[in-house]
């Protein structure tokens, strides 16, 4: 068999599972099992959790692949508990520990007041514990051997910040925010404000663009499933264009799917007059993605 026969095994399965990733295993290792138990070809995950976090890790199969950097554009969810007091190397339970400060003058009040600094487009410097690269070197792996390197910082946006209960040293928040915020370094930036330091005790992602908790499944789920045979395993699959549910979508006349699949922007009556679309040919055969253009053509930008 060649290489070629080798990538080519597997199902051809379509879809996207809403997958519950436990602690402590990798998002790779997660996938790699969700698409073992799918006998799937091709297969592929929307955004890393770190091991130490749980939660919402859309598993994309087949098709679905092609739209999952939308996914990693999208905004997330998460529910975080922050312990104060305690700074360690990695921002999280799992490093070493750096420094301690006492926590006894803070308040819930304090905590309340800290947090309305954060909220909006903020700078954030990405920490060293991360899957950034410097030189084609993970930032992390220079890291684990004791090599600092100087990052920019970088714009990021938390539309919100909930408190969720307050046991100090610790307490809980709920974080909205756009793509390529750290909440390690949320965590670590709140607890600077606070005077004393911070790291994440717990992390748990509960949005992924339009996905939430609801309609997820953890890999005790699957494995049951999975025991009635591969036909009830699909059926725990959402359509491919469910991971653009909240953009605009635009129905295509039989002529204008054609040039649109042979690389040809169109116009299209009632379209949106900016922004992705998702692009629809005889009413539910969702055929990819779509931009509108400054002319307002519609130009296809990934088809499936």
């Amino acid at each position: 068999m060649d290489r070629r026969q080798q990538r080519q095994k597997g199902r051809d399965v379509q879809g996207i599972l809403l997958l519950d990733k436990p602690l402590g295993i990798s998002s790779n290792a997660a996938l790699q099992q969700v698409k073992r138990i799918f006998r799937a070809r091709k297969a592929g995950h929307t955004g890393s959790l770190d091991p130490l976090a749980d939660g919402l890790l859309p598993i994309c199969f087949g098709a679905a692949t092609k739209i999952s950097a939308y996914l990693l554009d999208a905004n997330k969810r998460y529910k975080v508990k922050i312990k104060l007091g305690v700074t360690t190397a990695t921002a999280d339970a799992e490093g070493e520990v750096i420094e301690t400060r006492p926590t006894e003058g803070v308040t819930e009040q304090d905590i309340n007041t800290a947090l309305k600094d954060f909220i909006g487009e903020i700078q954030q410097l990405p920490p060293m514990y991360s899957a950034l690269k410097h030189n084609g070197e993970r930032l992390y792996k220079l890291a684990r051997q004791g090599i600092e390197v100087e990052r920019e910082p970088r714009s990021i946006t938390i539309y919100e910040i909930n408190l969720l209960s307050v046991d100090l040293p610790e307490f809980e928040l709920d974080v909205k925010c756009s793509k390529g915020t750290y909440i390690r370094t949320l965590a670590e930036d709140i607890g600077e404000q606070l005077g004393c330091g911070a790291h994440v005790a717990a992390l748990r992602r509960t949005e992924v663009g339009p996905f939430s908790v609801d309609g997820m499944v953890d890999a005790a789920a699957i494995e049951t499933v999975a025991e009635q045979g591969l036909e009830a395993l699909d059926q725990l699959l959402l359509p491919v264009d469910s991971a653009l549910g909240d953009w605009p979508e635009i129905q295509l006349t039989a002529d204008a799917a054609y040039y649109l699949r042979q690389g040809q922007p169109v116009l299209v009556p009632k379209a949106p007059t900016d922004g992705w679309v998702r692009l629809y040919a005889e009413k539910t055969q969702f055929i990819g993605v779509g931009q509108i253009q400054d002319d307002g053509k519609v130009a296809p930008k990934r088809l499936m």
